[in-house]
């Protein structure tokens, strides 16, 4: 039950500690991972510590603004941000519009900054699946078009996903939207055979992708071509060898001296590792829990007072936020294939962060309606809400 405040403005103090102390190893480690590349690039060792400082700042200001706005707003223009996200899609795959890095076309550049169209989608889509289970409880419980209708779309997005590539985003929105379905009232049944039936052509999808199946050798047994498709997680479990306990020291990491690739985005987990040994991992994958935590505890108080899209806006942004760290630390930790998810509020990239921020945002515009409501209700008649 919601701790009732006198105060006009309600803040989620576990919720903002965590995400704070997550921006700020972040922030440590990210510089830590990247004096280097940058000394190496432009001669400045500080031009990635200083961009990842205007790409936090950016996600905050963004993260300010997304809070002010009621989620009545997001209800009703779910459908249209959908179609937004969908239009944003099919720009990156027009030749001179996406910008493509290491054979992949999944960003656009915007006034300087470079943006992973696939992070905004999935902030998206949560937005999306929540307003339709608000909208289609019934007939998602009761009828089997019902659940099939809104996963039929998001197969379309990830279409466009699969087509840049990105098999990683594709899989994080799927999982999510299902998941909160699942939560929504679905058939348990329908449930399982969705389920069933995204692994299957996920695999399909696996076996006739060459570069797909490579990846997936190379995760059962990295040895067998330590030099080059081994040769990255091969690098990243060599850094969670070397830091033990509590690490060699910030600073000291050798992986992350061009021995481990991409060390500042998708692998800064594995330099965490290096550096602030167990003990630091403990502490990030403990940070996530949470912000986990927290959100299910905001939609539950959501729920209880009858705003079913606000409950499941923060039980989606937990989902995704938990399933993304988790993916990432799996592939991280060598029990994952590889894919290139970025490390939830911790990761070098401006995309991900301001789309980061705005998800943590609408948790706290969730907790401050909710409060808010409580608030209103002398508690003489909290025991007949509680009992309605």
């Amino acid at each position: 039950m919601l701790r009732l405040k006198s105060a006009r403005i309600h803040m989620d103090e576990s919720l903002l500690i965590a995400v704070a102390a997550l921006l700020a190893i972040g922030y440590v480690m990210v510089t830590s991972a990247s004096l280097h590349l940058g000394e190496q690039g432009d001669g400045n060792e500080f031009s990635y510590p200083v961009r990842q400082m205007f790409h936090i700042l950016l996600g905050l200001f963004a993260a300010v603004v997304v809070a002010v706005v009621p989620t009545k707003f997001w209800e009703k223009s779910g459908q249209w941000l959908f179609l937004f996200g969908l239009s944003l899609l099919v720009f990156v795959l027009v030749p001179g519009l996406g910008k493509e890095v290491n054979g992949a076309v999944r960003w656009l550049v915007l006034g300087g900054l470079r943006i992973q169209v696939s992070e905004i989608v999935k902030l998206i889509s949560v937005i999306y699946i929540a307003g339709y289970i608000t909208r289609h409880v019934e007939t998602m419980r009761t009828s089997d078009y019902g659940m099939v209708k809104p996963l039929m779309l998001l197969s379309f997005a990830c279409v466009l996903l699969l087509l840049e590539p990105d098999f990683g985003a594709a899989v994080v929105i799927l999982a999510t939207a299902l998941a909160m379905m699942f939560l929504g009232g679905a058939r348990v049944w329908q449930f399982v055979l969705l389920v069933a039936l995204v692994s299957l052509l996920g695999i399909a999808l696996i076996y006739t992708s060459p570069y797909r199946m490579d990846r997936l050798t190379s995760f059962m047994d990295p040895w067998e071509d330590p030099l080059d498709t081994g040769f990255q997680l091969i690098q990243a479990l060599i850094a969670f060898g070397r830091g033990e306990w509590f690490g060699v020291g910030l600073g000291g990491s050798v992986q992350k001296l061009f021995y481990l690739p991409e060390g500042h985005t998708d692998f800064l987990f594995s330099v965490i590792g290096e550096e602030l040994g167990f003990a630091g991992v403990s502490v990030i994958i403990g940070l996530f829990s949470v912000i986990i935590w927290r959100a299910f505890w905001i939609g539950k108080n959501a729920e209880w007072i009858g705003r079913r899209f606000s409950a499941f806006l923060a039980y989606g942004i937990g989902i995704w936020f938990g399933l993304q760290a988790f993916v990432n630390m799996g592939v991280n930790l060598g029990i994952l294939p590889t894919k290139g998810l970025t490390l939830p509020l911790m990761s070098y990239g401006g995309g991900s962060m301001i789309v980061m921020c705005c998800g943590v945002a609408l948790l706290f515009r969730v907790h401050y309606e909710t409060a808010h409501f409580l608030n209103q209700i002398p508690k003489r008649n909290m025991r007949w809400l509680r009992a309605s």
